[in-house]
């Protein structure tokens, strides 16, 4: 690991992130309460579109600043496996699993017929409305977007995230580096966060709880990095978990963004438990043991 690099990439990273968090929150468009302009809410989307793209920039700008090849050794591969149909399909799954457990919240139940599901609904196909016509064309186009649109912006971060960093971190162990990694993942997201972003509530503890949470989506994405050879997986994979985890909870009354859905505890027990399930699976099964040993 050359730590100067390392410094590097992080301060090219992270320093664009808080001109655009210091950039949405005095021009207002950061705001959770933009609904009535909508001008400002689609420019605090671009925006944190965008600033998904940052940390592929950190990437090239640090490649080439210590002179070096800007995409070699970051496995960016087209090379087809198994694991890319697994780790696609498997993003859906969490959501359900997350609605599951928003569920089980306290004071929780389902929700059906919601201004924002009828709404949607009413914009479909005769055939697909109701809230399970809904859950379906939001699956298949969910996993659409995240395998083309979603996953050319996720690409930005998982090429930083599980191609940069996992060369610079090349022969530490699996979990060591899924924290470390998991880690800056979280903390990057401090500015949007603090602008009321996946937690518009609670931004300070939505900060504690996005940390959190990436260091516990860290070990799945890495984990099929590793295996399909290519981090075109993770950046599927992320980009269709953004699409369908809103399904975990637009089906739950009350919303609580500390508890219920994708980025509250709901999230984070259910990525866990798939953690945990990865591990059996590496430990037992394919006795691969990745989770133990040196990347």
């Amino acid at each position: 690991m050359n730590g100067k690099k390392l410094v590097c990439f992080l301060v090219l990273a992270f320093l664009p992130m808080v001109v655009v968090g210091l950039f949405l929150h005095f021009s207002g468009t950061g705001s959770p309460q933009v609904d009535s302009d909508p001008v400002a809410a689609l420019t605090g989307i671009l925006f944190s579109a965008g600033a998904m793209l940052i940390p592929l920039l950190a990437v090239v700008f640090t490649q080439l600043l210590f002179k070096e090849p800007v995409l070699k050794g970051l496995d960016i591969s087209f090379k087809f496996n198994i694991w890319w149909l697994i780790g696609w399909l498997l993003m859906p799954v969490i959501a359900f699993a997350v609605l599951g457990v928003s569920l089980l919240m306290p004071g929780a139940h389902w929700v059906s017929d919601s201004a924002i599901i009828q709404t949607a609904s009413e914009q479909l196909p005769s055939g697909f409305r109701g809230p399970w016509g809904f859950i379906a064309v939001t699956v298949l186009s969910g996993l659409v977007t995240g395998a083309t649109f979603n996953g050319l912006f996720a690409f930005g971060e998982e090429v930083a995230w599980r191609g940069f960093l996992v060369k610079e971190f090349k022969g530490k162990k699996f979990l060591t580096v899924s924290f470390i990694i998991g880690l800056i993942w979280g903390l990057w997201h401090s500015p949007l966060i603090l602008n009321g972003h996946n937690y518009p509530d609670h931004p300070v503890a939505g900060v504690f709880m996005m940390v959190l949470m990436c260091l516990a989506l860290t070990p799945i994405l890495l984990y099929f990095r590793l295996k399909s050879g290519s981090v075109i997986v993770p950046a599927i994979m992320h980009g269709t978990f953004n699409a369908v985890i809103g399904l975990s909870a637009i089906f739950v009354a009350p919303q609580h963004d500390l508890l219920t859905g994708g980025p509250g505890l709901s999230g984070l027990l259910t990525l866990l438990l798939v953690d945990l399930t990865l591990y059996l699976y590496d430990h037992h099964l394919s006795k691969d043991h990745l989770f133990t040993t040196a990347i």
